[in-house]
């Protein structure tokens, strides 16, 4: 049966159901008879005949007819022995709510191991363990130990963390917000999130996903499933614990830069998935996304009685990329005739103090399809007729378009929330959280009208680059500078500076001649991570004299500052003047695989940390996404006269890279920086670069 069980189960058993009050198998069993489930109930435990007017059984192999779900509430050493009967029984799903398994040490995790062998050889699957259970409401059921039935809604929710669970049911039931289903993923040793993600893109009761996250453990599937997804139902992560968990020991300014936060947060932009960053954020976001539609564009009309909450709602929406456009001359003019002079007919729409129920549904309808979604303030003064005003509000929504509501004041402007709930306008308690809210539900319809791009068709030699790989492990290299990891650029395409390799004097300045001065040295070692940091390069030599001069201080800087470096030799480079110094580059993610990276280079590229990720494969809208990001792109689009550089070649830098990273997964870390990026029409130039391979990631001098 596997994932019809948690679809729509027809009967459902309660393995180690209690008399005791207090304890989770009574609770457990308690709820789903108190939700009125549609099915069959089976209680199992072995000491009991009865068990809330039902019929109970000593085993699970004692049941009469079919079980599609069992929850397993019994102690962690019998667990196991109780999956076997399940397996036997040929139960579809198991709901294991018992806690002591991975998350409790090595034992734990064996007996974890041991649990998902049995589900996965009888084609059980597997919630949990360790999780709180499940709810349906469309089936009324109730299959955890949470208190009470949540109200039926269109928001499905997925949490990693059973805490979490309760305290968002606890949340749902202050804003009036219904769930479709509830699931505590606990330990995830068997079903995850790409697994319910799946479940719920199918089912007609969801309208909305919010998650609590604190890993994803199939990278790849999750953003697959997820970009399905989100083309028809929005989606909502908080992704907790990502602060300092990516952080680890990396040899490449990529590997340092994108830790785990980072990553999550490209990836699921990628597939249309909204991360927000708080328990707040997550209910403000899914109130709106569950009871309004989606605005149409970014234009937003706010209406208000107060001068200052009108600001700060335009504030917000500047801050969040949205517009607060001036309404029409003819719109301006109708509002004039009926609102009071003081009030302001533009954009925010000011009522003023004094205005009633009646001066906000004129204006209402007056401004009605002048944006793309309305904003209403209200603030509570003497003469505010506040649930008439909330009534009227509820009227303009009905009138189509995206309406949200800020009603300020707590307990005193209670009854006009009440109105506004009831009539599915969300309510915000200030400015910045509905705006906020727009701005997620303006993302929404972005990520689902962006078209997909598959990755582009590239000339590539993925065999030459696999066989400069293999010659550089048998010698024993596993971090390959510039040099030794320049066959494995040209079989992709890239565009490298012009070098020669140089054991001594006389061989530097013979190369010197044949690339054309001017010229640059750089030291060739794999013991050497950061050639400017032992002095190991040199620029802009304009002459044989000056080659030999800095070739000798070149080498001395190095031997002296890195002693114990092995030196292959001296690379001279041609020497390209001018273009935007960028960085491209690559790593691998434990969750999401290749991790793509572009942004301003040079030596100061951790410093500036002008950078953006995405998970490869890469479309070419991804690419030209990721460098319209950086702060400093106007740089790349030409400023200050200077011309404008060329951005479709650079673009093209990361769609190569992106591919070698899909193509060679031996290449665990790659640096492009800096990326020489000319005036439009002429390229761009990968200047010096730095590739690391599985297996043996070793720091060297020079760090």
């Amino acid at each position: 049966m596997g994932m019809q069980a948690f679809r729509s189960p027809r009967s459902v058993a309660v393995i180690g159901a209690a008399r005791e009050r207090g304890k989770l198998g009574r609770d457990v069993l308690q709820n789903v008879v108190a939700g009125d489930f549609r099915g069959r109930v089976f209680p199992v435990n072995p000491h009991a005949r009865r068990l809330l007017d039902l019929p109970c059984y000593p085993s699970v192999l004692d049941v009469p007819g079919e079980v599609d779900l069992a929850a397993v509430v019994v102690p962690v050493a019998a667990v196991n022995a109780v999956a076997r009967q399940c397996a036997a029984k040929g139960v579809g799903g198991l709901v294991v709510i018992t806690a002591g398994f991975g998350e409790a040490g090595p034992a734990g995790k064996a007996a974890e191991r041991e649990l998902v062998a049995v589900a996965r050889e009888s084609g059980m699957r597997l919630l949990g363990p360790n999780c709180l259970g499940l709810i349906d409401t469309g089936a009324a059921l109730n299959l955890s130990f949470a208190q009470g039935m949540p109200a039926a809604g269109n928001v499905s929710f997925l949490s990693q963390s059973g805490a979490v669970g309760t305290a968002a049911l606890g949340m749902a039931r202050d804003l009036g917000m219904g769930f479709a289903k509830f699931v505590s993923l606990g330990n995830k040793a068997d079903l995850n999130e790409a697994d319910f993600l799946e479940l719920l893109a199918e089912d007609p009761a969801t309208g909305v996903v919010a998650m609590y996250l604190e890993n994803v453990v199939q990278g790849q599937r999750f953003l697959q499933v997820a970009a399905r997804i989100t083309a028809e139902k929005p989606v909502l992560v908080l992704k907790a614990g990502g602060t300092g968990a990516g952080a680890r020991a990396a040899s490449s300014h990529t590997g340092a830069l994108a830790g785990a936060d980072t990553t999550y947060r490209a990836a699921f932009r990628q597939v249309g998935v909204v991360a927000v960053t708080s328990m707040e954020e997550l209910f403000d976001q899914a109130l709106a996304l569950s009871r309004q539609p989606l605005p149409a564009g970014r234009r937003v009309l706010i209406v208000t009685n107060a001068g200052g909450p009108g600001i700060m709602a335009a504030d917000a929406c500047e801050r969040g990329g949205l517009q607060v456009p001036s309404l029409e001359a003819d719109t301006a003019a109708r509002l004039r005739r009926v609102l009071p002079p003081t009030a302001n007919v533009y954009n925010p729409v000011d009522l003023v103090g004094d205005a009633g129920a009646d001066r906000y549904r004129a204006a209402l309808e007056i401004t009605a399809g002048a944006a793309d979604a309305t904003l209403v303030l209200l603030t509570p003064q003497t003469v505010t007729q506040i649930p008439e005003t909330a009534q009227a509000v509820v009227e303009a929504a009905r009138g189509g378009g995206t309406v949200l509501a800020c009603f300020m004041g707590g307990t005193a402007v209670a009854q006009g929330v009440a109105v506004l709930t009831r009539g599915g306008v969300p309510n915000y308690p200030f400015p910045e959280r509905a705006v906020d809210s727009l701005a997620a539900m303006i993302r929404c319809r972005e990520g689902r009208e962006r078209p997909a791009h598959p990755a582009p068709s590239l000339s590539v030699d993925a065999a030459a680059a696999r066989t400069a790989l293999t010659a550089a492990t048998e010698r024993g290299e596993y971090l390959l500078g510039d040099w030794p990891a320049r066959p494995v650029l040209e079989a992709y395409g890239l565009t490298l500076t012009r070098a020669r390799l140089a054991a001594g004097r006389e061989e530097a300045a013979a190369a010197a001649r044949e690339l054309g001065y001017p010229v640059g040295l750089k030291v060739v070692s794999s013991d050497i991570l950061h050639k400017t940091d032992v002095g190991g390069v040199a620029g802009a030599i304009a002459n044989e004299a000056a080659l030999i001069d800095a070739y000798d201080r070149l080498l001395g800087r190095v031997r002296r500052l890195a002693p114990r470096a092995r030196l292959a030799g001296v690379e001279v480079v041609e020497w390209v003047p001018g273009g935007v110094e960028m960085v491209v580059g690559m790593t691998r993610d434990p969750q999401f695989g290749p991790v793509v990276m572009a942004g301003l280079g040079g030596i100061f590229v951790e410093v500036l940390a002008d950078v953006a990720f995405r998970v490869a494969p890469l479309g070419a809208d991804d690419a030209r996404e990721m460098l319209r990001e950086l702060k400093g792109y106007p740089i790349l689009a030409g400023v200050r006269g200077r011309p404008g550089a060329d951005v479709a070649a650079l673009e093209e830098v990361i769609l190569r890279v992106a591919r070698l990273a899909v193509d060679l997964p031996e290449v665990v870390e790659l640096d492009l920086n800096p990326v020489l990026v000319r005036e439009r029409g002429r390229g761009a130039v990968v200047a010096d670069s730095r590739l690391g391979l599985a297996a043996q990631m070793q720091g060297g001098e020079g760090e």
